[in-house]
């Protein structure tokens, strides 16, 4: 993306600005290449997303008029919630309308397709904005034909033990270790926020299920022409009562050689919140990588290489780095947090256990 291709956002938030809903908002802000000009809640207007983002100095604000006279003038509404369903909130129509009247294009990740909706289409036809539903599902549609990886490639999936731990955030930060090491490596998005952040991709959520091997089976091809080590966003997890179906079909559609198993420190119950009577415990970690590599190698062979510790519930550094000591002696594998502590050290440990699986399977 060149400078003149970045686009000047504002990210509607209203009243959800938490780590579950608004983490498309918050991946954005993160790892985009896009200027975020402000954020639009007015719950927390005044305020300031740095409070939340040490280092990033961008204000919440109450209205698209007042962001409006901010400098740069945002030329986009980005959606920043993924809520469970990504349904619209009925609320926020008018703040997206005023915004297409004001002459902003508008990018959403919601399941609800904005461009598929007459007011707001209508809208944006008389203003001359464009909106950009990332989660409309593509027009290729084809099933896995067990494709083998090019020589050379290697494929490593990112799989956690629930929901909204960071398996994009992780898959981002190894990239870019990755990188750092000199290694040409390649980010697959398939979610919405991975989407925005990269441009290309595909939200497997919403790919009919005849297609989702088939679709994350191309990506990864498509991705094999960008790069050698190609580091694949995971999504739900293998054991989650509403959302395992993506996780099998991104393990068995990439068939990936190695996998990062995500995990958060002291949560005990997946995220379940639409049905707060429910209990579904979180796996155990040492059965659950073996559970992973058992149901991976029903299509192909494939290991949990090493654990991303996801610390954000333990407030003290210290006692972040016994949690990931812990972990590392639990399952017997290398264990950091990589958003908090850096990927360096995770991604060679990585790096040399792929290395040594992909020459001991030749």
């Amino acid at each position: 993306m060149t400078t003149s291709d970045r686009r000047n956002l504002l990210i509607l938030t209203e009243g959800q600005w938490h780590v579950h809903n608004a983490k498309t908002a918050m991946g954005v802000v993160r790892y985009g290449p896009d200027h975020v000009v402000a954020l639009l809640d007015s719950s927390i207007a005044g305020r300031n997303v740095g409070e939340w983002m040490p280092g990033k100095d961008i204000p919440f604000v109450a209205s698209v008029g007042e962001a409006l006279e901010l400098e740069p003038r945002p030329d986009t509404l980005l959606i920043g919630i993924a809520p469970t369903g990504g349904k619209l909130p009925e609320t926020w129509r008018t703040t997206i309308l005023e915004a297409i009247g004001a002459g902003l294009d508008v990018h959403s990740g919601l399941h609800t397709f904005l461009g598929d909706d007459p007011d707001f289409s209508a809208a944006a036809a008389a203003a001359g904005t464009r909106i950009v539903d990332y989660r409309r599902p593509p027009e290729r549609h084809e099933t896995s034909v067990g494709r083998r990886h090019r020589p050379g490639k290697r494929v490593i999936l990112t799989v956690g033990t629930d929901c909204a731990l960071g398996k994009m955030s992780v898959a981002l930060e190894l990239r870019e270790a990755a990188r750092a090491a000199g290694l040409s490596a390649v980010f697959v998005p398939t979610g919405q926020t991975g989407m925005m952040i990269e441009g290309w991709g595909v939200a497997i959520d919403r790919v009919i299920s005849d297609f989702v091997q088939g679709t994350a089976e191309w990506l990864v091809e498509q991705a094999e022409q960008r790069g050698d080590w190609i580091i694949v966003e995971g999504q739900g997890s293998l054991d989650h009562p509403a959302y395992s179906s993506v996780t099998l079909g991104l393990m068995h559609g990439t068939t990936p050689q190695a996998m990062v198993m995500v995990h958060k420190a002291g949560l005990v119950e997946h995220d379940f919140d639409h049905l707060p009577d429910s209990s579904f415990p979180i796996a155990r970690l040492p059965e659950f990588i073996r559970l992973h590599e058992q149901v991976a190698g029903l299509v192909a062979p494939s290991e949990v290489v090493a654990v991303a510790l996801n610390t954000s519930l333990i407030a003290d550094d210290a006692d972040a780095r016994q949690a990931i000591a812990e972990t590392a002696a639990e399952t017997g594998l290398p264990c950091d947090d990589p958003y908090r502590f850096g990927a360096t050290a995770l991604w060679a440990a990585i790096q040399g256990r792929v290395t040594a699986l992909v020459a001991a399977a030749r």
